[in-house]
């Protein structure tokens, strides 16, 4: 059988209960024809099965018919609606009796008597399910300690330089490890669901881990683990696909549909024996039309799963596709982590419906965690365990669990729902012992641990897990499960393989997805095919139809190498590509769907395709264009070298994405790659000329045998006429060609010309010969290649699996936390206690004894979109008094950010009418700077402290004539009121690695506390992503602050009930921005819920939310509808009218008071100067950058190893022909390291202009030019400093010059000038862009156009006359012409014996006599003049000649300086214009558009009436 569904009616205690196939039945057995047609309606993108005819019934016998119900059932729209009524029925914990009442239930649904009628049916067949449960006993996970480290700095980068030793020594210790989780103990039987509860850092992800056996990454685990008698090395050995760990994210391929994924995951874990001989194809489409009618996910077949950039089906459909991926494993256990992260509570009630009901079918065990569980989630459950600091504190049934902590001695709050209460348990803040228990209960996670050790309910654990493991033979459950595996699996797979399909079967899934990846990225291949024809486009213009004779070889051979290379490093896409697509495969593979070497294989093959239409594209524009050999075979021959070579070096950095552990690694390794690939392809330095000790980096460049091979092929047979013969002029006009020569790298004496088989000899010691056996050796670099990123992809793995770390600068770790054993939560929690913060907080906000009142009535806001405008906020009206909080609320989509933002006066595009007032008055200059804003998402800058945090905001945002000391007091103060003592020294950070979510809240919170907002204050979500005591805790911080007087108004997503009545007053919305209900919330909710009751609402329980209540009212569920127009209702409402007439009395009183005189200082847009601005924000750059050690690294090891690489490459430089071809090249390579350069700037200087634009420029906490400024001033040390190391690493060691002067003046334009100028060019092109990404690209292509028009690859000579102001426009242009007319002016030429041109004098002639009179009118020189055969010409005697010819001259060298400093100033204006035009300004473009084709819309719409 097939593993699906099973008979829900069975006993969830049966040891070894039978499975039944839930599929349905696409053909008939006897005629095929489909069951069931699928069609697309257009208009809401929805699907209708239509029924076709079965196959007669009557002739059936009755197992038979049990199969065609079921199709039936699966075939009808009517039948679908009542399955999913049965699954909502069976959506919850059921006993035995319900069971068998649905069962015997006809009105209900037939489903149940159909599976049952499988039952029997499976036993015939020997199909049988594999289920198992799971016992623990002093189960403990071990992992590296480090809760609490020293900031990373250079400082701290320079101390482990200077003991690198000891810090050697130290890596070869054994590190000191902690018990993430400890002495845990439970037994979970099939058919089961356990509530895994705790606050973050408490070790739930590292349970469901350890249970699951993903213990990659962890130190060591020890204790027992049963499943149903095997052990668990067993379980991963044999049966490691029926235990699944289903993480919090939902990562998918973003373009595949949501049927083609799911048809994927059944696809991988179809068995092979399956009910009445269905086909694969059959029982992959009946199981994922089950799977998608179960969770609701029909309607949305054809469209994409997407994710945070792809656009898709929406978060809550992506996460019921995780769900219904993760049951088409058919698995035995499942660990569901945080599965309803960022979800509403009804939302989530829905997902832990359909897991109840999964359970329940497929008679697994499943271990669940959840930060914030409702009271009906709860109460899915069968057992609960309570995590504290690791520690298990409680592990039982899910309705004993509150009793047993009440008995301990702690008090259940009033309306607290159970999640709550246990997860406050573990909260010193959060825990309420009753009265007469305080004193006696446990405090500490090890105190709650010696409770929980010595009660009778671990007793009774304890003899669970005796009573499990005795009553399970091994030896029996291996057999049972091995046999039903065995029949899942195909022919021939090894017993031990956890994948059910053979490897060709998961190439062919794999291959099939490949393709459906690509079709459904279409924009992407066909914008990278448009912009590799506008590139070959470029470069074949750029050579455009290069010349037959001598001076176009060397163009020939740029072309070529231009085009190899632009081909080969195009692929390097493949290292991003891989990193994002990694947690996918990673997640596929722990759910035993193929094998990663499969999916590497198929990339393989998917991309050829895609990728030769590209080629063919970019090699016939540039083929044809440059005017390369026209023939059939050459071109082709031309065509597939470059193919060969483009898909080895493809495999090349797949093999780097699979090698390295990230992509930060693999992007620093392929830089390094790309340096030596570029370098030794054999065309910047030629073969003969490589020194000996860096030759073998040409043997191993697959490119370099690309690069033969293309040259040998367009040369051979290639005749090519001199354009300078030696020696030539009048006089020689009359001699023969016998006494002549051309001078030309492969010339032979007496001949005018050079074939190219003699050219790419002499020059690049290549051979047509070569051309095959390079083709070869490319094949097998291709294929190595391939193998190695095969073996690295299946074998390899990364794990990072660890707790959150806090980052203290060094001596400012608290005392109490450097104690051994110290636990974070419980120091921050006493020091939080030890503040009375309630007594100071009235005396901390510097309010007016006659307080202003914020209102706002009429309240409208209208965008415009394409053919008309949408009403977001329809005629809102409010008021937020001082001393109250103010809740807003509604569904997603209802406007309550857009509210929210409007009436802070952030929105800057839209119209907004309406009146909003201050004390009865409009709004004046001084209202931005008089209100705080707490946005949703904390962003803060990752290298402060909490403290400079703090300080920062309170210096730029508090009046300027307020004393510096007293704003540090002040910050020092709200430290303490927030509980912030502990970790006030600690950096911010990245999650896991600095604060957790509940602090990073807090100091959003702080940073607006610091700059007094007198008037309101305004929060966007603040408990989102938190736990229900985090959240509880904020809360409560707002209440206390309300109490001492401020003004709050928040939004807020479905709070619990407790939470909820914190709040005085609710402003509730509908869709469309439409009120609801504005007004006081009344104790317990009372005058909010009778609102409701009065207006036709159902009758609201005691016991539940009222929020949860009023939301299901106005039909703002995922399954609700409403009962009426809410809108309409409160309009005509008493309590509207109230709220009416109170907002009209508000604002006459208040008018009539006199107008109080504001500090005048409030009028401005900012608070401090400009130049204090500029002061404290250079001074936060500044450490930001001495606190990223990564970066600054990073910066000086690509600097120290590309320019000793490039030193030692080019060692030396002899003053010959080639040598002064090589000085060329060895600039050109200085000149394109700085691309890296600007990428890692450029990532950098991001991070800032971020958090600029998201928060502080909103809070006008400084100027925008600020942040350029500060970024630029910070990044010159550093890069004078890396500039300064990487000039000796490079100038010393291919001694390009030696004096003094020479060295100086190199040095200033490289180190200095030319810093200044890629770094102004990097932040300009970054101050513009959108992202990272972009900037990148846009560097890429700015860069490739003005190095390719600077005169190395083509001189200016021969450019098209087009492209000549390119070449003048160019900055490269001048900083090439600075460094190489300095180096070369006044050095002899001295040519080595294989430069030279030889011809023969006339007999009886020296060469000095026969060729005098030439060289007295050409440059050169002559080897030996009183030679009297073959004599030896040297074209050129000094540098000077030679580079006169690609238009360099020594005396432009200050001129070219100038250059360089105006193209420096031109950044630099050009980064702060760009910046004002496409960040700061507000364009009404858009909105103009818009109102145009309104406009336009309506005279249509109005002349076709006219018509009527």
């Amino acid at each position: 059988m097939d593993n699906g569904p099973i008979d829900p009616n069975r006993d969830v205690e049966q040891e070894h209960p039978v499975q039944v196939d839930h599929t349905e039945k696409h053909e008939s057995s006897s005629s095929g024809a489909p069951l069931t047609q699928m069609s697309e309606t257009s208009e809401d993108n929805t699907y209708t099965a239509t029924p076709v005819p079965l196959t007669d019934v009557e002739n059936m016998d009755p197992d038979s018919r049990d199969v065609n119900d079921l199709q039936r059932v699966l075939s009808n729209p009517e039948s679908l609606h009542k399955l999913q009524s049965y699954t909502e029925q069976i959506s919850r914990r059921m006993t035995q009796d319900e069971r068998e009442s649905l069962k015997n239930n006809e009105d209900t649904f037939d489903l149940a008597r159909i599976l049952d009628g499988f039952v029997q049916k499976s036993h015939e067949q020997g199909v049988h399910m594999r289920s198992a449960g799971v016992g623990w006993r002093n189960l403990t996970t071990d992992g590296i300690d480090q809760s609490t480290v020293f900031v990373p700095s250079v400082d701290e980068l320079l101390r482990a330089l200077a003991t690198l030793p000891v810090q050697i020594a130290k890596a070869f210790k054994k590190k000191q490890t902690r018990h993430i989780i400890q002495n845990n103990n439970g037994v979970l039987k099939a058919g089961e669901m356990c509530l895994v509860l705790g606050r973050p850092g408490s070790g739930c992800s590292t349970f469901l881990k350890t249970i699951t056996g993903q213990v990659g990454g962890y130190t060591g685990v020890e204790g027992d683990i049963s499943y149903d008698g095997l052990s668990q090395k067993d379980m991963l050995e044999y049966f490691k696909s029926d235990i699944i760990y289903n993480g919090e994210l939902d990562v998918h391929f973003p373009h595949l549909t949501v049927e083609e994924t799911l048809n994927f995951a059944v696809g991988c874990r179809t068995p092979r024996q399956r009910l009445d001989g269905l086909t694969r194809d059959q029982y992959i489409k009946n199981y994922v039309q089950l799977l998608a009618t179960v969770f609701g996910l029909r309607h949305t077949y054809n469209t994409k799963v997407g994710n945070d950039f792809v656009r898709g089906v929406s978060g809550g459909e992506r996460k019921r596709v995780s769900i219904a991926e993760a049951l088409a494993t058919r698995a035995s256990i499942f660990a569901w982590d945080n599965a309803t992260r960022g979800l509403d509570a009804s939302t989530a009630l829905e997902y832990s419906q359909a897991i109840r009901a999964t359970t329940n079918i497929l008679n697994n065990a499943s271990f669940v965690a959840i930060y914030q569980a409702g009271e009906h989630i709860y109460n899915l459950f069968d057992k609960v365990t309570v995590l504290y600091s690791g520690r298990q504190i409680y592990y039982g049934p899910a309705d004993h669990a509150k009793d047993y902590f009440q008995r301990m001695g702690y008090e259940c709050p009033p309306r607290q729902t159970t999640a709550e209460f246990l997860t406050a348990v573990t909260d010193p803040l959060g825990r309420e012992p009753y009265p007469e228990m305080v004193g006696k209960v446990p405090t500490t996670a090890d105190e709650f641990e010696k409770y929980w050790l010595a009660s009778p309910e671990f007793r009774v654990v304890q003899a669970e897990y005796d009573d499990y493991v005795g009553s399970h033979n091994a030896e029996e459950t291996f057999q049972n499960m091995q046999d039903s595996l065995s029949k899942d699996k195909m022919k021939r797979q090894r017993k031990k393989s956890p994948y059910l399909i053979s490897f060709a079967m998961q190439m062919r899934l794999l291959t099939q997805r490949g393709f459906e990846r690509l079709k459904g990225d279409m924009a992407y291949q066909t914008i990278n095919v448009c912009a590799n024809i506008i590139q070959a486009l470029v470069i074949g213009s750029l050579f455009y139809n290069i010349t037959e004779s001598t001076a176009g070889a060397f163009s020939r051979g740029g072309v070529l190498f231009f085009t190899l290379l632009f081909n080969a490093l195009a692929s390097m896409a493949e290292i991003s590509h891989s990193f994002s697509q990694r947690p996918i495969i990673v997640k596929q593979k722990s759910y035993s769907f193929y094998h990663p070497a499969g999916e590497a294989l198929q990339a393989l093959l998917t991309d050829i395709p895609g990728k030769l239409v590209t080629m063919i594209c970019f090699t016939l524009i540039v083929y044809f264009l440059t005017h390369l050999n026209r023939t059939a075979g050459q071109f082709f021959a031309h065509l597939f070298i470059l193919f060969v070579t483009t898909q080895c070096m493809t495999a090349f950095f797949q093999v780097l994405a699979s090698a390295t552990p990230s992509v930060e690694v693999a992007n620093s390794l392929a830089g390094i790659g790309i340096l030596i690939i570029v370098v030794y392809s054999g065309y910047m330095i030629p073969t003969p000329t490589m020194h000996v000790w860096f030759k073998w980096l040409n043997r191993a460049n697959p490119v370099a045998y690309g690069f033969e091979a293309l040259m040998a092929n367009e040369f051979h047979n290639r005749v090519m006429t001199c354009e300078q013969i030696v020696p030539a002029g009048p006089d020689y006009s009359g001699m023969p060609e016998s006494n002549k020569v051309c001078s030309f790298s492969g010339s032979t004496p007496g001949s005018l010309v050079v074939t190219g088989d003699n050219y790419i000899k002499n020059s690049y010691n290549y051979s047509f010969s070569h051309m095959w056996r390079n083709l070869g050796i490319l094949f097998a670099f291709w294929m190595g290649f391939v193998f190695f990123n095969v073996t690295f992809s299946e074998y390899i793995q990364y794990h990072s699996s660890s707790g959150d770390v806090l980052l203290f600068k060094r001596g400012h770790i608290p005392e109490e936390l450097q104690k051994e054993g110290a636990d974070i939560d419980e120091v921050i929690a006493d020091k939080a206690q030890a503040d009375d913060s309630e007594k100071k907080m009235d005396r901390l906000l510097s309010l007016d004894e006659e307080r202003d009142v914020f209102t706002w009535q009429n309240v409208d806001y209208v965008i415009p979109i394409a053919g008309g405008t949408r009403k977001l906020l329809d005629n809102v009206q409010g008021y937020v008094k001082p001393g109250t909080i103010t809740a807003l609320m509604g569904e997603s989509g209802a406007g309550k950010t857009t509210l929210l933002n409007v009436l802070s006066q952030r929105i800057n595009f839209g119209v907004i009418t309406g009146d909003m007032l201050v004390n009865g008055r409009p709004l004046d200059r001084t209202f931005q700077r008089r209100t705080g804003y707490v946005q949703q998402q904390d962003l803060h800058l990752a290298e402060s402290t909490v403290r400079e945090s703090l300080i920062f905001s309170a210096r730029l945002r508090q009046p300027s004539f307020v004393p510096d000391q007293e704003k540090i007091d002040y910050c020092d103060k709200i430290i303490k009121l927030l509980g912030m003592e502990a970790y006030a020294e600690s950096l911010v950070g990245e999650t896991g690695r600095g604060l957790n979510v509940e602090q990073r809240k807090k100091l959003s919170i702080g940073v607006e506390l610091v700059a007094k907002p007198s008037l309101l204050l305004f929060l966007d979500e603040p408990t989102s992503g938190l736990d229900s005591q985090s959240a509880w805790a904020i809360v409560q911080f707002l209440k206390n602050l309300a109490a001492a007087g401020q003004a709050i108004l928040c939004t807020i997503h479905q709070p619990s009930a407790t939470l909820f009545e914190e709040f005085d007053r609710l402003l509730l919305l509908k869709k469309g921005g439409q009120t609801v209900y504005f007004g006081d919330i009344g104790k317990n909710s009372n005058t909010l819920v009778s609102y409701f009751e009065r207006q036709g609402g159902r009758k609201c329980a005691p016991d539940e939310n009222p929020a949860e209540y009023i939301l299901e009212c106005i039909g703002a569920g995922a399954t609700a509808t409403a009962d009426g127009d809410w809108h309409d209702k409160w309009k005509n409402s008493e309590e509207y009218r109230q709220t009416t007439d109170e907002i009209a009395k508000l604002q006459q009183e208040l008018a009539q008071r006199p107008q109080k005189e504001l500090d005048p200082s409030l009028q401005r847009k900012y608070a401090a100067p400009y130049m204090t601005q500029l002061r404290w924000v250079l001074r936060r750059t500044q450490i930001q950058f001495w606190r990223s050690p990564g970066y600054i690294m990073a910066k000086f090891m690509l600097l120290i190893v590309g320019g000793l690489f490039i030193g030692f490459s080019f060692w030396d430089i002899k003053f010959t022909l080639s040598g002064m071809q090589n000085a060329i090249f060895a600039v050109f390579m200085i000149t394109t390291l700085s691309v890296p350069l600007i990428n890692q700037i450029q990532s950098f200087a991001f991070q800032s202009r971020e958090l600029f634009e998201v928060r502080e420029s909103s809070s006008n906490t400084f100027h925008w030019s600020c942040l350029l400024f500060s970024q630029f001033i910070s990044e010159l040390p550093y890069a004078l400093i890396g500039g300064t190391i990487f000039y000796c690493c490079v100038y010393f060691p291919t001694k390009l010059g030696t004096s003094a002067r020479v060295a100086g003046y190199f040095y200033f334009i490289y180190a200095i000038l030319f810093n200044l100028y890629y770094l102004s060019f990097g932040l300009w092109i970054l101050y513009f862009s959108p992202d990272v990404p972009s900037a990148s690209i846009i560097t890429s292509l700015m860069f490739s156009f003005v190095i390719a028009f600077c005169g190395v690859m083509q001189p200016a000579s021969l450019m098209p006359g087009f492209w000549t102001f390119m070449y003048k426009l160019s900055p490269f242009t001048y900083i090439i012409q600075a460094y190489v007319g300095d180096v070369m002016h006044d050095r002899k030429i001295t040519c080595l014996p294989r430069e030279f041109s030889r011809f023969n004098p006339p007999s009886g002639q020296t060469c000095q006599e026969y060729a005098g009179k030439f060289l007295s009118q050409a440059t050169g020189y002559l080897e030996d003049p009183n030679a009297t055969t073959q004599c030896g010409y040297c074209p050129y005697s000094v540098a000077d000649e030679f580079i006169a010819t690609v238009g360099i001259k020594y005396h432009y060298r200050w001129r070219n300086v100038g250059f360089i400093c105006a193209y420096i100033i031109f950044n630099i204006c050009a980064m702060v214009l760009c910046y004002y035009l496409a960040r700061v300004r507000v364009w009404r473009t858009g909105a103009a558009i818009a109102d145009w084709k309104a406009k336009r819309a309506n005279k249509k719409k109005a002349a076709s009436s006219e018509k009527a």
